[in-house]
C-alpha cells in the first residue's frame, strides 16, 4: 500500500566507537527497511523511494559514515561500514530486515548478509558488482567553498545535478556534507573482487541496473543473478543512480519484489 502523505522522518543518531553517525528514520508500523546509499549521497535520498512503499514499510537510512550529518571516522573500511549498519539495527532493536543498497551501500549490504545473515531478511542491490573498480578523484578538484549556494552549484558544473542533496551551507560558505579527499579513500576500500560475499548470501535478492550505467555492465549483472540461486535481475532505462532518475518505476520494481517475499 502506497501512502499519499510525505512521510516526516526522525533525525537521531547512534554513537558508534565515539562517533556520531546520524540516521534518518521515517517510521510507521511496517516492517522494517535498512537503506544505504552511495559516494556523495547520504540517508534523505530515499525520502521518495519512503513515501512510495507506504505504511507497508519502515525505512531507516543512514548517513554512512563520512557522509552527511555523520562523524569523519578514522576509516573507511569493508568492515567499519558493515558494523556501522548492524549497529544502527541493534540499537533500533531490529532483528531482521530487508536491506537495500545504492552503489557503495549495495556493497555494505551484501557484505552484511554475507556476515550477519541473521540481520538481513532479504537485499535490494542497486547498481554495483561483485568485483568493483572505479576511482572518483575526480571529486578533489570540486571546490570546498563557495560564497552562495548558487555559486557552489556553477562551479561543481556538470557535477553537480547529483549534489544536490549534498549542500550544506557553513559558518565560512557553502559546501558540500562530505570531505571528497574521504570519499576517494573510501573508494579505494571498496574496489577489489567481492565475489565470495556475493556468493555467500543466503537470502533473497534482487539486483537492479540501470541500463545505461557506466558502474556496473550488463554481462557482470547477469553474471551475479546467474552464479547466486534467489537472485532476482531487473534493467531499468537509467543511469547509475536508477532510485534518482526513475523513482516510481524504481519503487514500483522494489514494491513487487517486498510483496513477494
Amino acid at each position: 500500500m502506497t501512502s499519499n502523505s510525505s512521510p516526516e522522518p526522525k533525525r537521531a543518531a547512534v554513537t558508534v566507537a565515539g562517533r556520531h553517525l546520524s540516521y534518518l528514520d521515517f517510521g510507521g508500523p511496517g516492517r522494517p527497511l535498512l537503506a544505504l546509499h552511495g559516494h556523495f549521497g547520504e540517508g534523505r535520498t530515499f525520502t521518495r523511494l519512503a513515501r512510495e512503499l507506504g505504511d507497508s514499510w519502515r525505512v531507516v537510512a543512514p548517513d554512512q559514515r563520512g557522509h552527511g550529518h555523520s562523524d569523519r571516522p578514522d576509516d573507511f573500511s569493508r568492515a567499519g561500514y558493515v558494523e556501522d549498519a548492524a549497529t544502527v539495527l541493534e540499537h533500533l532493536g531490529i532483528e531482521s530486515a530487508v536491506v537495500l543498497g545504492h552503489s557503495l551501500g549495495g556493497v555494505n549490504a551484501y557484505q552484511l548478509a554475507a556476515r550477519h545473515p541473521g540481520l538481513v531478511e532479504a537485499l535490494v542491490v542497486e547498481d554495483i558488482g561483485a568485483v568493483v573498480d572505479d576511482d572518483l578523484s575526480f571529486g578533489l578538484s570540486w571546490p570546498h567553498r563557495a560564497t552562495t549556494r548558487a555559486e557552489l552549484l556553477q562551479l561543481l558544473g556538470t557535477s553537480a545535478v547529483h549534489l544536490t542533496d549534498s549542500v550544506r551551507e557553513y559558518p565560512d560558505g557553502w559546501g558540500l556534507a562530505f570531505d571528497a579527499r574521504d570519499v576517494v579513500v573510501s573508494q579505494r576500500e571498496l574496489n577489489g573482487d567481492h565475489w565470495d560475499d556475493w556468493l555467500a548470501v543466503q537470502c533473497p535478492v534482487l539486483l537492479v541496473r540501470g541500463g545505461d550505467s557506466p558502474v556496473l555492465d550488463a554481462e557482470h549483472a547477469k553474471e551475479m543473478a546467474a552464479r547466486r540461486p534467489g537472485t532476482r535481475f531487473v534493467e531499468l532505462p537509467a543511469g547509475h543512480a536508477v532510485h534518482a532518475t526513475l523513482p516510481e518505476e524504481f519503487a514500483a520494481v522494489v514494491r513487487e519484489f517486498l510483496d513477494s517475499l
